[in-house]
C-alpha cells in the first residue's frame, strides 16, 4: 500500500520533470540562461523597450553594477542582447538592446513555460 502511494506521488513529479524538458523525456530543454532570475528580469525589461541604459536597467532590477555586469556579459555571449558603448561627454553610457536571437529565445521560453503551466492546471 505505501509502495502504491509512493508511485502515486511521483506519477506527477515524473510527468512535470518531463514538461520541463527532461533529457530522458525527448522533450526540449528549458533555456537554462533566460531560466536564471536576474536574466530573465533583463531580457523581459528589454523586450518591452527599445533600449536600456545599464543605471536604468539596475535601478529597474534592484541590481548591484556587478552582479549586472556578469549577468548582461551571459547574455551578450549567447547572442541574446547587444551592448554598446559610447560616450557623453565624458561620462561613459553602456545601452543594452535585445537581439532578434534574444526576441526568439524569450518567445520559446515564454512558450515553453505556459505549456508547463497548462499542464499543471489540466491535471
Amino acid at each position: 500500500m505505501a509502495e502504491a502511494r509512493r508511485a502515486a506521488r511521483a506519477a506527477p513529479a515524473d510527468e512535470l520533470r518531463s514538461l520541463a524538458g527532461g533529457a530522458e523525456a525527448g522533450a526540449p530543454e528549458l533555456d537554462r540562461l533566460i531560466h536564471e532570475r536576474v536574466r530573465l528580469g533583463i531580457v523581459s525589461a528589454l523586450a518591452v523597450n527599445d533600449s536600456l541604459a545599464f543605471n536604468e536597467l539596475k535601478d529597474m532590477l534592484a541590481l548591484t553594477d556587478g552582479n549586472l555586469s556578469v549577468h548582461a556579459r551571459k547574455l551578450e555571449d549567447a547572442g541574446y542582447v547587444n551592448c554598446s558603448k559610447t560616450f557623453e561627454g565624458r561620462v561613459p553610457r553602456t545601452e543594452f538592446r535585445l537581439t532578434d536571437a534574444g526576441r526568439r529565445a524569450l518567445e520559446a521560453y515564454l512558450n515553453h513555460m505556459e505549456a508547463i503551466i497548462q499542464a499543471v492546471r489540466d491535471r
